[in-house]
């Protein structure tokens, strides 16, 4: 029960922990979330209306902050406190945070004026009606990315302090935000609610969470301007690369709703299908990252190339293999998973199976999701952001006819296979610069692992998707009449019994092929 404690003192496997059952439960809640938006809007105009507005917000953040606050920070701080100055640090602190309010203020109100220009250029494909709703939506999101900023960089702090119970509950409130909102005011605003409700939960949980505990771990904002102070150019010069490139982890979804907006119905589909996918993917990679970020800095700044080299290949090789496993599962019984969850209300059987179709293509790409989000970081830990970000531009830019040639070809569907492998391209490259420059070796992969969990993974989700296709007609040739064809029982019935041969079959193969991965899950999890 001490690891509960928000001052507690964490390792990289019991942060990874606490930050996996973070993203589990955020997940859960954004899952909620998400069953709830298509249980009223099912994917039409409101629907794709709110999953639009979230895009200039999210962009201006990412080109005036870099989208990542609390990783550069954790390398600034983490330098400050390896040599013994932890005080500059928090002066430097206060004046980032006074710079940014005053440059990211001033931003998101040029964003109010201008959101109706965006809107019809960047979502040319909605009608007027839908564009003037998605123009509201994004004006009562825009402030929201104030709070997003300073509780990164509050939270970074902690983080420099190995503390990462507060990081694994903001998200959770954030989500419940939403939620909340929905609830109470949905009546009287509409698809509005969701909007008032996302920013009251980025107050109090990203910022107000993570002001108050960095509070007392001495932190103390104090608004000073200082142009010459050394944090901030540091800061600035880190964060100039993820502000001047884009990556294709961010610009994705960007260019997905883009061309969506061409087709009703598809970004929203895309979207809970994107999100359905994010909540194992988040678990993998973002947890295993941003718990892995401090000790990669802090073996970085210490100079010990060798550990950090094999713990980001560790790391690497861990979330490849659990992503290829998850995939396979995902991919087979996606079509009765987002049937059980999503179905009623606005969202039909034929939505429900439209949108499973984006979730088992997005699903195939999950290794590489996990496998960048550790890569990318590992350059961010020594200090070097331009490299990741130079390569994750070029990969966007050589993406993008991808993406048209496949939307041309293939209609929405063609875009999620054009994520795939733009995201592929990205993790190989960074992989590869990460290679080149003798800070994390190719070789030191653990390939005979990786084989083995390739196997498994195929072999299991071919298991999985037949029981899926066999005992789902067999419940309906039994039933007949009595049950519907695609009640939620035939779903959980049919998703319980491939999970279980799912789980079966992929530990058999693993036993089988001389994996350790089935005893050491089990020993840490003090099952074994």
């Amino acid at each position: 029960m001490r690891m509960l404690r928000p001052s507690h003192a964490h390792s990289v496997f019991s942060a990874t922990l606490v930050l996996m059952a973070s993203t589990l439960l955020s997940g859960i809640f954004g899952l909620l979330r998400n069953m709830y938006i298509a249980w009223l809007f099912g994917k039409g105009m409101e629907a794709d209306a709110f999953m639009a507005a979230f895009q200039l917000p999210d962009m201006i953040a990412y080109f005036l902050v870099g989208g990542a606050a609390s990783i550069t920070f954790v390398t600034i701080l983490t330098r400050y406190r390896d040599a013994g100055h932890e005080e500059e640090g928090k002066r430097s602190l206060s004046v980032i945070l006074t710079t940014m309010y005053l440059v990211l203020g001033g931003a998101i109100v040029l964003g109010e004026i201008f959101a109706p220009y965006y809107v019809r250029w960047w979502f040319n494909g909605f009608d007027a009606k839908k564009a003037e709703l998605c123009v509201h939506l994004t004006r009562i999101l825009l402030p929201a990315q104030l709070f997003f900023f300073a509780g990164g960089v509050f939270g970074a702090v902690l983080l420099v302090r190995k503390q990462f119970n507060v990081q694994a509950v903001a998200p959770l409130i954030y989500n419940l935000g939403t939620i909340v909102g929905g609830l109470l005011l949905v009546k009287h605003f509409g698809v509005s609610s969701l909007a008032i409700g996302t920013v009251a939960g980025a107050f109090c949980g990203p910022f107000l969470l993570n002001a108050v505990f960095a509070r007392r771990a001495g932190t103390h904002y104090r608004p000073i301007l200082d142009w010459q102070d050394k944090g901030l150019r540091e800061w600035v010069r880190l964060s100039l690369p993820l502000m001047a490139g884009v990556s294709l982890v961010t610009a994705d979804s960007w260019i997905i709703t883009h061309f969506a907006s061409s087709t009703n119905g598809a970004i929203s589909l895309m979207t809970y299908a994107k999100r359905l996918f994010t909540a194992p993917m988040a678990v993998l990679a973002q947890a295993a990252g941003a718990a892995s970020m401090p000790f990669f800095a802090s073996l970085w700044s210490k100079g010990r190339r060798f550990e950090f080299a094999t713990a980001v290949a560790d790391s690497v090789s861990r979330v490849a293999c659990l992503g290829l496993l998850a995939a396979s599962a995902m991919a087979a019984l996606g079509e009765p998973l987002v049937s059980l969850l999503f179905t009623g209300g606005r969202f039909s059987v034929a939505d429900a199976r439209e949108c499973a179709g984006y979730f088992a293509v997005f699903s195939i790409s999950l290794f590489f999701w996990s496998a960048q989000a550790i890569y990318s970081r590992a350059f961010y830990a020594a200090g070097n952001t331009f490299a990741p970000m130079a390569a994750g531009t070029v990969i966007t830019v050589i993406s993008l006819p991808v993406y048209a040639a496949f939307y041309r070809w293939y209609g929405a569907m063609g875009l999620a296979f054009a994520s795939d492998i733009g995201i592929a391209l990205q993790t190989l490259t960074i992989a590869g610069l990460l290679h080149r420059r003798h800070m994390v070796s190719l070789a030191s992969l653990d390939y005979r692992e990786i084989g083995r969990c390739v196997l498994a993974a195929v072999a299991s989700g071919v298991a999985a998707w037949a029981i899926f296709s066999w005992l789902g007609g067999m419940i309906i040739h039994a039933w007949g009449t009595h049950l519907p064809a695609h009640s939620r029982w035939t779903d959980l019935a049919v998703l319980i019994a491939g999970t279980v041969l799912w789980g079966g079959s992929a530990v058999w193969i693993l036993q089988k092929a001389g994996s350790a991965l089935p005893k050491v899950m089990m020993k840490r999890l003090g099952l074994a």
